[in-house]
């Protein structure tokens, strides 16, 4: 019995250690940022993890959602391609870059909010809860504003659930045409050498700020989600700390 439980006492502290990864913990504290970030291997078990706890939470995906609103958009043909353009309908907003005519690629890259109200008045809120639904993305809601519910509606996500979300679009394990899967996959691409290719989307609700996506480099596949608490001046720091624990964990060689 006393060897049961200190073996249960070992694993709980290292359940514990795991869960609180320091170096990623102090990539947090010198920002001053109270969030956390799941790192997590495709051809292992191996996890960095710091504030399992808040990656256990669900949040609501702010622009990350427009991974899975691009290939719902795909799927139900309201954008034909990554060429296509979506027309501009003159109105000027806030954002410059948005200020003319897109298409899927500078939209997901500008992260063009009126380009996908325009998607989701197309599909209507019936066809967001099928799919929230059949992929189990997140809680399964939606809300009342089908052109916002992603930015200040229901919907709301883990930072592991992103990560799950994340695998099966790598590993094509998602109930779409893989020529969608394909494009999604393209236009996601931000940075690109010779030793990785990283591909992951932003989001900001105006509180939370996320970071998610994946690093393939010549040995494997790592994936990453970020969430925090983040004002309008910090929203820089959403990729820094990514970048800076992949560096700190040797996923990517400083000198690449």
């Amino acid at each position: 019995m006393q060897i049961i439980k200190i073996f249960i006492i070992l694993n709980l502290l290292l359940n514990f250690v795991l869960a609180n990864d320091k170096e990623i913990e102090n990539i947090f504290q010198k920002k001053q940022i109270d969030g956390t970030l799941v790192l997590s291997s495709l051809n292992s078990d191996k996890e960095f993890i710091y504030n399992k706890n808040r990656a256990l939470t669900q949040y609501i995906p702010a622009s990350t959602f427009k991974v899975l609103n691009t290939l719902i958009s795909l799927e139900e043909e309201v954008i034909k391609d990554e060429y296509e353009t979506i027309k501009w309908d003159g109105k000027k907003r806030f954002y410059e870059p948005w200020n003319k005519d897109q298409n899927l690629q500078s939209a997901i890259s500008f992260s063009c909010v009126w380009c996908y109200q325009k998607f989701a008045k197309e599909l209507g809120n019936d066809k967001y809860l099928f799919y929230l639904k059949k992929l189990h993305y997140g809680n399964e809601k939606t809300g009342l504003d089908v052109t916002t519910f992603w930015l200040e509606g229901d919907v709301k996500i883990s930072a592991y659930e992103q990560i799950d979300f994340l695998k099966k679009l790598y590993k094509n394990d998602l109930p779409f045409k893989q020529r969608n899967i394909d494009i999604t996959k393209k236009i996601l691409t931000v940075e690109e050498t010779k030793n990785y290719i990283i591909k992951a989307k932003s989001g900001w609700s105006g509180k939370i700020g996320w970071y998610i996506g994946y690093i393939k480099t010549n040995s494997n596949v790592w994936f990453f989600a970020l969430n925090a608490d983040i004002t309008k001046d910090q929203l820089k720091y959403r990729k820094q700390i990514v970048l800076e624990a992949l560096k700190t964990k040797k996923i990517i060689n400083v000198n690449n």
